[in-house]
This record gives structure tokens, C-alpha cells and sequence, in this order.
């Protein structure tokens, strides 16, 4: 079996319970359980504890745990860096034959550890303005039909609401006669190869929403208050990224005077809520994902047993 195993699903769907249980089962030969990577866009962030649902100090303790508290909430975070210093950790354990398990909060970090983040050429100002004009005339959907035009496949893949990557892409194909999706496959073409599996826990849409209201009630009474409050409090303050994380963002519109109270813990549920969908929008689109289907109050924990049975199947390789 290979040594590499991701975990992906929607926020609050259980796939850090699934992990936890599942490292204490998936040893290496010296007995350690398997490391755990946290590939979360905010759990990188020191003080950003409650909010973003990271692991107990008790969990971290029994079960090793990485890229977890890597950067200070005031300083910007990307993909890119992410897959910097993801790289020689899962170098690393590699080498060492050491069983690692992605747990995949955010898809575009882990699309950049698995796929690798292709550059291309740089931004060009007046490409860009001009697109934006365009879509702000006639909508995104007019530049995603340009897109599917001339790339189709990367149409295929970017929503036609992603206006951002739509111009990317759009730009790209403008300034080297190429489509994004045919460099990318060129690029991809020399980088290494990983064995890995990709699993998801799936839970039904009304589970979820509930599952989501009640992890945010437990973050209010576990004083997610408070730690926003300390975060906005350090005179270096927070990035532009950290302070739009969702529960955070909310919090400080309270704190300012702008939100009540009530409404802003709503807010945090209903942004939640809306986040879940955006990825199983994205999930939909995730190649070789091996699902598995939990009933309205079981807990992901008890997908042990299936998943380690399906994990004894032959590899799927990327």
C-alpha cells in the first residue's frame, strides 16, 4: 500500500476525526503513528486555533502533526508557499518509507502539493484591465465562453463564476498562443510522480448544515470570541487573508460595532454553510476521489474499517 493518503470532504464533514483514527492504525515500523498534514489555508496561522477547528493539543500530542502554526496571523500566506514547505516534508517521509495523511481543508493548497503550481508567464496590466472591462460589460459567463473557445479543457475545469482564473487563463492563451491547460500538462509532464490515494467523507446536505451550526455554537462556547479579540488586539494585527477567514471576519465586524453580536455568529454559520457548497462544487471536479457515504449522525470515525479495507486494494497512481 502506498504511503501517501488524502482525505478530502466539506468543512465540519469529519475528515480530521477520520485521520486521527486512522493514523493510530496506520503505524510505521517503529511503532510511530502516521504524521498528519494539515493542508488548511488558515490552520498555517499561529493563535487561529478555535476557528479554524484545528486539532487538540491532545491529538497533536499522541499523533504527529505538520504545517500546522507555521506563519504569524499579520504576515500573507499563499499556495505557493504552502507547497514550498510541504515539499520536503513529504520528501521526507518518503524516504523514511513514513506512512503521511493529507487532510485537505482547502483544495487549491492540495491541488498544489499533488499537481504543483505552473506559473506561466507574468501578469500583463492592460490584458487584465481589459477583460475585467469585458466582464463587467457582458458578465463572466461571456469570458468563460471565450475561454471554451480557445481552451476548452480548462473551460472544463474552471467555473464559469471564477472570474479570476477565467482571466488568468484568458491571458495566458493571449500572450503565448497557448492554451494554460496545454502548458500545464507540459510542465506536469517532468515532475515526479506520486502514489497516492484520495478518499472523501460525504455526508448529506441537511447533515452537514446541521453538523456546521453546532461545531459553530461549540467554537462560541470554547471562547472563539476571545481569541479574536486577542488577534486584533496585537498592534501588528492581521493579513488581509487571515482577517477575511470565515468566523474571524464576522467576529471583528462585531467587535468594531458594525454586527450584532447574534447576527454575526449567523453570519458565520450562513458563510460556513455557503463555503461547504463552494466545495462540494469543487470536490465534483476532483479526479480519482474514492467516496464514502455517511448516515445523518454517525460519526466519520466509524469509516475505519471500510476505509482501511479499501486501502488494501491496489494503488491508484497520479
Amino acid at each position: 500500500m502506498e504511503k501517501l493518503l488524502v482525505i478530502v470532504g466539506c468543512t465540519a464533514a469529519g475528515k480530521s476525526e477520520l485521520a486521527e483514527a486512522l493514523a493510530t492504525r496506520w503505524t510505521h515500523t517503529d511503532g510511530q503513528p502516521a504524521t498528519i498534514m494539515a493542508v488548511d489555508s488558515m490552520q498555517v496561522y499561529r493563535g487561529m486555533d478555535i476557528g479554524t477547528a484545528k486539532p487538540s493539543a491532545s491529538a497533536q500530542k499522541r499523533i504527529p502533526h505538520t504545517m500546522i502554526d507555521v506563519a504569524d496571523p499579520w504576515q500573507s500566506f499563499s499556495a505557493a508557499r504552502f507547497a514550498a514547505m510541504a515539499e520536503p516534508i513529504m520528501q521526507r517521509h518518503r524516504a523514511e518509507n513514513r506512512p503521511l495523511i493529507l487532510v485537505a481543508g482547502t483544495v487549491l493548497y492540495l491541488r498544489a502539493i499533488l499537481e504543483g503550481l505552473f506559473e506561466g508567464p507574468p501578469a500583463n496590466p492592460e490584458i487584465r484591465q481589459a477583460l475585467a472591462a469585458q466582464a463587467e460589460k457582458n458578465g463572466s459567463a461571456e469570458l468563460h465562453r471565450q475561454l471554451a473557445q480557445v481552451d476548452p479543457v480548462a473551460a472544463q475545469r474552471i467555473h464559469p463564476n471564477d472570474l479570476r482564473r477565467i482571466i488568468r487563463a484568458l491571458e495566458v492563451f493571449q500572450l503565448t498562443g497557448c492554451g494554460i491547460s496545454t502548458l500545464q500538462t507540459q510542465w506536469q509532464a517532468g515532475r515526479p510522480r506520486l502514489d497516492y490515494r484520495i478518499i472523501g467523507v460525504a455526508r448529506d446536505k441537511t447533515d452537514l448544515n446541521w453538523r456546521i451550526n453546532q461545531r459553530v455554537g461549540l467554537m462560541m462556547d470554547c471562547g472563539l470570541l476571545n481569541e479574536v479579540r486577542a488577534l486584533i488586539d496585537n498592534p501588528q494585527g492581521l493579513s488581509m487573508q487571515a482577517g477575511e477567514a470565515v468566523g474571524y471576519k464576522q467576529l471583528i465586524e462585531y467587535l468594531a460595532g458594525s454586527l450584532p453580536l447574534d447576527d454575526a455568529v449567523e453570519q458565520i454559520k450562513i458563510q460556513t454553510r455557503h463555503l461547504a457548497k463552494l466545495q462540494r462544487t469543487w470536490l465534483k471536479r476532483f479526479d480519482g476521489v474514492t467516496w464514502f457515504n455517511t448516515q445523518a449522525g454517525q460519526p466519520a470515525t466509524e469509516l475505519v474499517g471500510p476505509v482501511s479495507e479499501a486501502l488494501m486494494q491496489p494503488t491508484v497512481s497520479a
